[in-house]
């Protein structure tokens, strides 16, 4: 991507479906209470500034659309740079609104560039006890993975509160966030115009696997190989996307994933659309489908290209560490799991 641009879950009912999820060493998935009207969320910049007051507003209209009370981060707004603040005041605002019990979930505002900044600060016990629905995608990537990863908190990829969001991507963002039950059979949206599809949508690989989901932005999950961030994909369904990359940057990061043993360790792969790779004008000797192709076709696991996730106008929500069914041949990701729990009603 260019830069450019506590709490022990009882292990009954949605819990012990979630817990088919994990792998071993790995913490067992924690579900986050789903989202109703009137809950407040916490809206927060870990990456990238917004300091525009008009894109401020547009993030506060994004909750309120949703039927949803918002409190800011102490740092939102602020300028350090290109980023958000210092990765101390980001970390501090992710870490106030995890402890804030008024705060039923947290969405970032934007992505952008930084998160990856904040991952040896956090404190991943007070996040594992404290679960809250955590949204967001892009650079967001980094976060998803630590949190998931050393949490077993299931989290979104989806839209950040700056995202224009479809009917379509409303829909399954409420499906994601505010359902109990398993969002189900995910594919792309119906296409106005059949014949030259707005969406594409193509089995690299066919066959059937089944996993937890993972992974997000392609840039995130090579660029944190190495650390103690770095993707877990072994029997994973794994995700990944971009935008805005030459081509020869996307094979690049297919080919670190690829000599690191995280794509042949997945149970099967399904690539986002990846908008404009490469960007508009610039030229390349390859296309995308070409490199995929020639990178991820030889894997001996189903691979699916096209999936309407990411950076893209219609997004679906993606509930990270969730057990998932690829089948590549019918083009369908089947979420199997709940993604959330409900509420505990008050009397």
């Amino acid at each position: 991507m260019l830069r450019r641009t506590f709490f022990q879950q009882t292990l009954t009912g949605s819990a012990l479906l979630a817990q088919s999820a994990s792998t071993p060493g790995a913490p067992a998935p924690i579900l986050p209470k789903a989202l109703k009207a009137g809950d407040t969320i916490g809206l927060i910049t870990p990456s990238s500034y917004v300091s525009d007051p008009d894109e401020l507003a547009f993030a506060k209209r994004f909750c309120e659309f949703f039927g949803l009370k918002w409190k800011m981060g102490r740092s939102v707004g602020q300028r350090y740079g290109y980023l958000a603040g210092t990765a101390q005041q980001r970390v501090d605002d992710l870490h106030a609104m995890f402890a804030d019990r008024e705060v039923q979930g947290i969405i970032c505002i934007r992505g952008g560039y930084g998160s990856a900044q904040m991952l040896d600060q956090l404190d991943y016990g007070l996040i594992r006890s404290n679960p809250k629905v955590f949204l967001g995608y892009s650079d967001i990537t980094a976060l998803h993975v630590a949190i998931g990863q050393k949490t077993g908190l299931v989290t979104f990829h989806g839209p950040v509160s700056l995202s224009h969001l479809t009917e379509w991507s409303q829909q399954h963002l409420r499906a994601a966030l505010f359902g109990h039950a398993p969002i189900g059979a995910v594919t792309n949206p119906p296409e106005a115009n059949p014949l030259r599809a707005g969406h594409t949508l193509r089995t690299v690989r066919g066959g059937k696997a089944r996993g937890a989901l993972a992974g997000g932005n392609l840039t995130l999950l090579s660029t944190t190989l190495g650390t103690p961030y770095g993707v877990e994909t072994a029997g994973k369904i794994l995700l990944m996307e971009d935008i805005g990359e030459d081509i020869y940057r996307i094979d690049r990061m297919f080919t670190q994933l690829k000599l690191a043993g995280k794509l042949q360790a997945a149970a099967g792969i399904v690539v986002g659309e990846c908008k404009d790779c490469p960007p508009p004008g610039h030229d390349s000797a390859y296309s995308l489908g070409e490199v995929i192709d020639y990178l991820l076709g030889d894997l001996k696991i189903p691979v699916l290209y096209g999936l309407s996730f990411g950076h893209t106008i219609d997004q679906v929500t993606l509930p990270l560490g969730v057990m998932a069914t690829l089948d590549a041949d019918q083009q369908v990701l089947t979420v199997e799991g709940p993604a959330t729990r409900e509420q505990e009603v008050r009397r």
